[in-house]
């Protein structure tokens, strides 16, 4: 098996950004096509697109070339039964086109998502914005990145201080905000005061935090595991956090489903969120 060493990673990320590129690409072309496109519905009721399966197909034999005892699980594949998955130590998770329904809308606010995933963490995470040619990659222990038309720079999460001169800033999902939010958005605006929302879909809203635009992204409700490692990977190589109600870090193929617990993204991990989240999300 191929050790990971941080010269490994570092050597096998800008291959990884390629490929995402390469498939956003080819989502571009089906969102720009004159004729229009397919979109159907799968057995838990998402939609799904001529785009996503042209990603799927551009990633999963790039992935499994890059790194050959890795298997690739991708939404658009078919995905191994627990008994199988449990023995893989690393493996690739990844959302081709992840924000369908933002790319069916037409608002460009979705992503090419690949996390390589060691131990049940995600140690490399580059989401892809194909309408804005911007990759976003992190990988842990080196920080992380953000590259627009070929122009990288570094970036960081941003901390909270006791005197805030601007609002603290959450980033919102566009479509899955719900009635459980409430209660924690009135609990930390008495903490902090009037807060700045913003509300966009896709990994965007980890990508947010990842580089100081946003301080907290709390998702009170269910994703998938491919909606959410690459970008956290991004985020904790950002300085950030990503963690469940308990406070711990999300965990990925440690049971039969796919499906994440609640979780918050915060960018500054020596503010008192812990105790501050717990009570709210539990209140």
């Amino acid at each position: 098996m191929t050790e990971l060493t941080g010269d490994f990673l570092k050597n096998l990320l800008p291959h990884v950004e390629a490929a995402c590129e390469t498939a956003g690409e080819a989502i571009l072309d089906v969102y720009h096509r004159r004729q229009g496109y397919a979109v159907s519905t799968k057995s838990d009721h998402s939609p799904v697109t001529d785009a996503d399966y042209a990603a799927h197909r551009i990633l999963a034999p790039a992935l499994a070339a890059l790194l050959p005892d890795a298997p690739v699980l991708s939404e658009e594949s078919d995905i191994p039964g627990y008994s199988e998955r449990r023995k893989w130590q690393r493996y690739w998770l990844v959302d081709p086109l992840d924000g369908t329904k933002e790319f069916i809308s037409g608002n460009g606010e979705f992503t090419v998502n690949v996390a390589l995933i060691t131990d049940d963490h995600p140690v490399l995470g580059v989401v892809h914005v194909p309408v804005t040619s911007t990759t976003y990659s992190g990988l842990r222990g080196f920080g992380a990145s953000k590259r627009v038309n070929n122009q990288r720079q570094a970036i960081s999460a941003r901390p909270l201080r006791s005197e805030q001169h601007q609002p603290v800033t959450l980033a919102l999902s566009r479509r899955h905000q719900g009635e459980a939010l409430a209660p924690l958005l009135k609990q930390l605006e008495e903490e902090f005061g009037p807060l700045e929302t913003q509300a966009v879909g896709s990994s965007l809203k980890f990508c947010m935090v990842a580089e100081g635009k946003a301080d907290l992204y709390p998702r009170l409700g269910p994703t998938s595991e491919w909606d959410t490692a690459a970008a956290q990977a991004i985020v904790e190589a950002a300085g950030g956090l990503v963690v469940d109600r308990d406070f711990k870090p999300l965990r990925y193929n440690t049971k039969e489903g796919l499906i994440n617990p609640d979780f918050f993204v915060v960018g500054d991990p020596d503010y008192r969120w812990h105790s501050l989240l717990s009570i709210r999300a539990a209140s």
